[in-house]
């Protein structure tokens, strides 16, 4: 999971215009450079629950950069958007994932920002905004395996690797 910040804690993304346009740097970057699971973009920061298919550092500087580069492009903006580095917390399991999750979906919730984290408009949670390629609809609590049928969620994907994996391999595993 990463978490990287606006310049001096900037409600940036308060800007319907701005926070279309990073879903949008999201969306197109995904497959290519990460899987992209989870994400909400936050008035002055953004989470996002990544699998990167290159380094982190560079999965990261395709999101922030791409997304600077657009906004000086689209929206004729030159101010400083987001703050050096990034905050990154690696996935150590299954139930770690649904964690994450949870966090994730539930920001907006915490800062009361909306009632329940589906009314979020800047959310993978958000239904006109849909689930990431990749990402389970609902997490694993929130859904039995007799609901799930035949289509497999990135959980439990996740949990399958990690019991392929021997105890040593499934310690440093990212999920």
């Amino acid at each position: 999971m990463v978490t990287t910040e606006t310049w001096q804690r900037r409600a940036l993304f308060r800007s319907e215009l701005r926070a279309r346009l990073l879903i949008d740097i999201l969306y197109h970057y995904r497959g290519s450079t990460y899987l992209l699971h989870e994400f909400v973009i936050m008035p002055d920061h953004i989470h996002v629950l990544i699998t990167p298919n290159t380094s982190l550092e560079k999965a990261v500087q395709f999101i922030k950069g791409g997304f600077s580069y657009r906004s000086k492009k689209e929206l004729g903006s030159s101010i400083e958007i987001w703050q050096k580095g990034f905050q990154d917390r690696r996935i150590r399991d299954a139930a770690d994932y649904d964690v994450h999750l949870n966090y994730i979906r539930q920001n907006p919730v915490r800062k009361k920002l909306c009632e329940r984290a589906e009314d979020y408009t800047y959310s993978s949670a958000h239904a006109a905004v849909g689930a990431p390629e990749g990402a389970p609809l609902q997490s694993n609590s929130e859904q039995s395996n007799s609901e799930r049928g035949p289509a497999e969620s990135l959980h439990d994907k996740v949990q399958s690797n990690l019991a392929r994996l021997s105890p040593l391999q499934s310690k440093n595993r990212i999920a």
